[in-house]
């Protein structure tokens, strides 16, 4: 696919929202390894090749093993996720999903079990965050594969 244009390059000034969210998760206290299973599952979810290429080559530079990473897909199937990646994980697909799904009491209760109050806040908005930056790359065709963690700001 043709990258449709450089969205970064035409309004740097729309993205500064976007940065200082990025910059309020990464401040919050979450864990590392667990934001990166987050924008990943969500990049997977829905279908941006950028961003799952991306968020894996930063996870595993950031210690995630490649049999966690390639069962993330099926994380309900396997035991190789924690109770709190489980219930991040749950609440990322429900949040992604939005429109499929009720975001029900009872999965609230069991989020709350492992994140407080305030970690949930973060939670939501990092799932906020990696589904905007989705809907840029996917509609403006971002290059999948050109993404250099050694290159990042």
């Amino acid at each position: 696919m043709k990258k449709r244009l450089n969205y970064q390059a035409v309004a740097p000034e729309a993205l500064k929202g976007m940065f200082e969210l990025e910059k309020y998760v990464a401040g919050s206290g979450l864990e590392h390894s667990l934001y990166e299973l987050v924008k990943l599952r969500a990049s997977q979810i829905n279908g941006c090749a950028y961003c799952i290429d991306m968020h894996s080559k930063d996870a595993r530079r950031a210690g995630e093993t490649e049999q966690r990473l390639y069962a993330l897909s099926a994380w309900k199937e396997t035991s190789f996720y924690t109770d709190r990646e489980r219930a991040a994980l749950a609440w990322t697909e429900a949040m992604t999903l939005i429109s499929e799904n009720d975001i029900s009491d009872g999965l609230y209760q069991e989020v709350m079990k492992h994140f407080s109050e305030k970690e949930l806040v973060a939670l939501t908005m990092a799932i906020v965050a990696i589904n905007g930056w989705n809907r840029l790359a996917i509609g403006f065709r971002v290059e999948p594969g050109s993404y250099n963690p050694d290159k990042a700001v």
